[in-house]
């Protein structure tokens, strides 16, 4: 009680124990919070599906990774087995005679023109023991080794090049009238002496192995330092005399002459173009092409 003789009134958590405690006194009431809600943890969120997406791009690179270098791995044991098996080697070419029949150059000092005809002679070689080659047509070109000025082209016919076989190629480069630098052409294509040309031969080849076949690959082949020369001018005939005084006249182109002493004889005959032993071992290149490149 306070001074005043008035009861103290009791605090309101004590007031309420006392009515709950009693039998007759009011029911305890429940206060429900006030609900505030919250935003999402967007931080954690946003964190948790970086390193998802950065832990399936780390799944995805090893497993590729894994398959690329089992892959190399089979390539590698299949290509070992095979080597081990067949041994393989490539086809040897090699340039043996080289011979030019015709060679004529306009005096054009802005355009001339080029007139040939050169004979090539090669001799492929198949050194394996069970494989054997198939090739496509060949193209052959020709040109000379400084300037590279075109000499012409022809065409080889493809054959199967079999196992442990020596094939010839023989193939006539010409060109008529064929239009050529007139400076390269001037300094390279030489009308007395001998000039350097290279020749080339391009092609498909692939590889039979008793009933399987691969796929054809561009291959060339290429010879360099081939040294020719122009055949030489027919000599104005010396030493020959005719009788025309007891004989009927002839016209100029069908007149013959009296059979000439020996050395007459090597005057008044043109021999013909001297053939050029060369026997240079040829290059033998894969060709790869992606897309308009050739390698």
């Amino acid at each position: 009680m306070s001074s005043n003789g008035k009861p103290n009134p009791q605090p309101p958590a004590a007031a309420a124990a006392t009515n709950g405690d009693g039998a007759g006194g009011a029911p305890k009431m429940y206060q429900r919070p006030i609900y505030r809600p919250q935003g999402p943890a967007k931080g954690r969120r946003g964190g948790g599906g970086r390193s998802s997406c950065r832990f399936s791009c780390c799944c995805c690179f090893f497993w590729a990774l894994l398959v690329v270098l089992l892959l190399a791995l089979v390539a590698a044991v299949a290509g070992g087995a095979f080597y081990l098996l067949y041994r393989p080697h490539r086809p040897a070419f090699t340039l043996s005679v080289a011979r030019v029949n015709k060679l004529s150059l306009s005096s054009s000092a802005t355009a001339p023109a080029l007139t040939d005809s050169i004979d090539f002679t090669l001799t492929a070689k198949n050194p394996n023991k069970k494989l054997v080659y198939l090739y496509d047509d060949f193209t052959v070109t020709a040109a000379t080794a400084a300037n590279a000025v075109p000499l012409g082209e022809a065409t080889v016919p493809g054959f199967a090049h079999e196992a442990n076989n020596i094939t010839v190629i023989k193939a006539t480069v010409s060109a008529a009238a064929l239009g050529v630098d007139p400076t390269a052409a001037s300094s390279d294509i030489k009308k007395s002496g001998t000039f350097a040309i290279t020749l080339d031969l391009e092609t498909k080849a692939g590889v039979k192995v008793g009933g399987l076949r691969t796929k054809k690959i561009g291959i060339q082949v290429h010879c360099d330092g081939i040294k020719v020369s122009a055949p030489a001018p027919a000599p104005a005939k010396k030493g020959v005399k005719l009788t025309t005084a007891k004989a009927p006249a002839k016209s100029p182109a069908v007149v013959e002459a009296p059979a000439p002493s020996t050395a007459a004889a090597d005057d008044a005959t043109t021999s013909p173009p001297a053939a050029t032993t060369v026997a240079r071992v040829c290059q033998v290149r894969i060709r790869v092409k992606i897309w308009k490149w050739t390698f």
